[in-house]
């Protein structure tokens, strides 16, 4: 059965599966509908893992997550990237893991002298960082000077064998997964459907609308495959249904029972960290708002059209701004480089509401905000 959406619909869909509007959810709550929210290491403004509950929580603190943290509701694993994650969903990570521990080929190189010293260490002497380990040579450029030991540590992390108990600043605190995971919590592993479906179940969740590809970012074909079959089961037997787009060529799906409730969607001002969940996939993003975003740190500076770390705002489901901004933290300013207005977009009707969003934004960041127009 194929279900035919307009274009403003399968843009309310999206902005209201993302609980953008709510505003009251608690950061737990928002965590367990979205599944996951990426760790971000640039701190230019408020790092998106906060940025991200703090656009669906308005009361949201930084402590917040490491209440999260401490309490064992959350934990640290990789999604389409390194993530938070529901500790409730502990499982479903354990087929990556089994499959990081069989690869032949990994990010990190297997060193299984290095890797059996590293958690005997830990089990004996408890939660440790990698700074707690002598480096085997001096180097400083970089990534690929890492010593043995952070090689061993994150290759035990990804096999599973280790579990980040906690952060001190930005360093991670390994310890051995039974004195982090709780005893209650179910560590037996995914059947093949089983994991498909998770996939499936927690991307349109809160995505509302995904296709084959989105649903399975950054996995091989094998396992697409597996949750194309899961997938027309599920359309089969009721439970997802086949969206087709008015002037879109690509196909979705979405969850039955998502679509049988009309979605809710205001005119509320959001400004979005560039790894919000809404805003990810870009290609997505692109095809369904029309809205080409690029987060351009990684690209020269003269090559730069809207700034270093510029963030998306939307007006309810419409993209309308993107705003290239820093925290000044030593004189606890927001400083606003640049603000662009899509196409179209009327400013003289927006920018009063997007400076109140920005000032709310700049309290959020621990800084003060004055002028809309501040270089």
């Amino acid at each position: 059965m194929m279900q035919n959406l307009s274009l403003s619909q399968a843009q309310k869909l999206c902005l209201s599966s993302q609980k953008l509007s709510c505003g009251s959810l608690t950061p737990q709550e928002i965590i367990e509908h979205l599944g996951y929210v990426q760790i971000d290491t640039i701190s230019v403004v408020e790092r998106a893992h906060h940025h991200v509950f703090w656009s669906r929580c308005n009361k949201y603190k930084s402590a917040n997550l490491g209440e999260l943290v401490k309490s064992r509701k959350v934990f640290e694993y990789w999604s389409h990237a390194a993530s938070y994650l529901p500790m409730n969903e502990y499982r479903y990570t354990l087929p990556m893991k089994r499959d990081f521990k069989t690869s032949k080929s990994s990010w990190f190189p297997r060193d299984e002298k290095v890797m059996t010293s590293v958690l005997e260490r830990i089990k004996t002497e408890g939660p440790l960082r990698s700074k707690d380990f002598k480096a085997a040579k001096k180097g400083n450029t970089g990534w690929w000077d890492w010593k043995p030991a952070k090689y061993a540590l994150e290759r035990l992390f990804m096999e599973g064998e280790l579990e980040i108990t906690r952060r001190e600043g930005f360093q991670k605190i390994y310890d051995l997964p039974e004195r982090v995971i709780p005893s209650s919590v179910d560590t037996s592993m995914p059947s093949n459907d089983e994991y498909n479906e998770f996939l499936i179940n927690r991307t349109l969740r809160h995505h509302g609308l995904a296709s084959i590809d989105e649903i399975g970012y950054l996995k091989k074909k094998e396992q697409k495959d597996k949750i194309k079959n899961r997938l027309n089961q599920l359309v089969e037997n009721g439970t997802v249904t086949h969206v087709s787009i008015k002037g879109i060529a690509q196909n979705y799906f979405a969850l039955t029972e998502i679509l049988e409730t009309e979605a809710k969607t205001n005119s509320k001002i959001h400004i979005l960290s560039p790894f919000d969940n809404l805003v990810i996939q870009r290609k997505k993003l692109n095809t369904l708002f029309n809205y080409n975003y690029q987060i351009e740190c990684y690209v020269p500076a003269v090559k730069r059209k809207y700034g270093y770390f510029s963030l998306p705002i939307f007006k309810g489901h419409a993209p309308i701004a993107r705003v290239d901004c820093k925290a000044d933290r030593e004189n606890k300013q927001l400083i606003i480089n640049s603000l662009h207005y899509e196409k179209g977009v009327k400013k003289e009707a927006v920018e009063r509401r997007i400076e109140t969003k920005l000032k709310q934004f700049s309290r959020f960041n621990g800084c003060e905000f004055n002028n809309l127009y501040q270089q």
